[in-house]
């Protein structure tokens, strides 16, 4: 019965989106919850066997989503923008530490949640996760708090946008940059229109383009502690980006490629969500009474005021 509930599972995260046929294809956050309801109800009898394949699976998906990206035109964005968002991330990632020390947050979860508020959500987090050296449990909690506040977003933004009668391009902005995850962004944005899609989704793919020197950074730091505290294991650096940006590169300096490159990125997100379905299959109710509700309600507080505050900014004019 398990065995076959986690076939099942598995292969309906694999299956592609048919829209024509009324079938969308699992999104990313129901893999996380299919697979932790498996685990929950049922147990996972395969752990020793799903567990080692989380971080293999995260990295070949992070690196085919690079292929799916135009990388002059997010790039052309991203130095336009390149100051406030320098300066945001920096601030949103030391927001974040500095909530999660006071809500007694432990470090891992912190770091993740903090990076995926102020990057892009569950990529962020599933780069840096392998980084950090970060078990099922701590990163489980992280994509959960970050795909529960991306639901929340779909629904809140375009009310909020509306109610302070927003132009299309400044809700597309805030929407870039508020909102954790692309999908979300794309969802929201689509409400006000092309102009907001457009500078929504531009500015969007610029951000997670910071996942690359962010990681790096972080794989670099993680590797000096390591050694400096002369621990056995050694940190991973995350040479995966560098195929994330070569996906990139490959389809926008090649456009005959970019058809298959489509076809890449399509499979990178199937693959994405089964690998979070097989992430959720490493819940139990000891590890999340271990973790325990600091994290949502970190990542919730620091969502709040990172939205609020972009806002402000945007309606001041500080951010164009």
């Amino acid at each position: 019965m398990r065995s076959a509930a986690i076939l099942v599972g598995g292969l309906l995260c694999l299956l592609p989106a048919w829209p024509a046929a009324g079938w969308p294809g699992l999104p990313p956050w129901a893999g996380l919850l299919t697979g932790a309801l498996v685990a929950l109800t049922m147990g996972n009898p395969w752990s020793a066997r799903t567990r080692p394949l989380v971080s293999i699976l995260l990295a070949w998906a992070v690196a085919g989503l690079g292929a799916a990206m135009d990388l002059k035109a997010v790039v052309a964005v991203g130095l336009q923008g390149f100051g406030y968002t320098a300066v945001g991330i920096a601030l949103t990632v030391s927001l974040g530490l500095l909530l999660g020390r006071w809500l007694a947050v432990k470090g891992t979860p912190a770091v993740l949640v903090s990076l995926g508020t102020a990057i892009c959500g569950g990529s962020a987090i599933a780069a840096a996760a392998p980084v950090l050296q970060a078990d099922e449990a701590d990163t489980g909690v992280a994509l959960a708090t970050v795909f529960l506040l991306n639901a929340a977003a779909l629904l809140i933004f375009p009310w909020v946008g509306h109610l302070l009668s927003l132009d299309p391009r400044a809700f597309g902005l805030w929407s870039a940059l508020a909102i954790h995850d692309t999908s979300s962004v794309v969802g929201a944005a689509a409400t006000f229109g092309p102009e907001a899609l457009l500078v929504g989704t531009t500015t969007k793919l610029a951000r997670a383009l910071w996942i690359v020197p962010v990681t790096l950074v972080l794989g670099f730091w993680m590797s000096r502690r390591q050694d400096q505290e002369t621990r056995p294991a050694k940190a991973k650096r995350p040479w995966f980006i560098l195929g994330f940006l070569a996906a990139a590169a490959l389809v926008t300096y090649l456009p005959v490629l970019q058809p298959a490159g489509q076809v890449v990125a399509a499979g990178a997100r199937r693959l994405l969500v089964l690998t979070l379905f097989l992430l959720g299959l490493g819940f139990s109710r000891e590890t999340l009474r271990k973790v325990g509700p600091r994290p949502l309600i970190h990542g919730l507080v620091l969502w709040l005021l990172v939205g609020v505050a972009t806002l402000g900014a945007i309606r001041l004019g500080w951010v164009r």
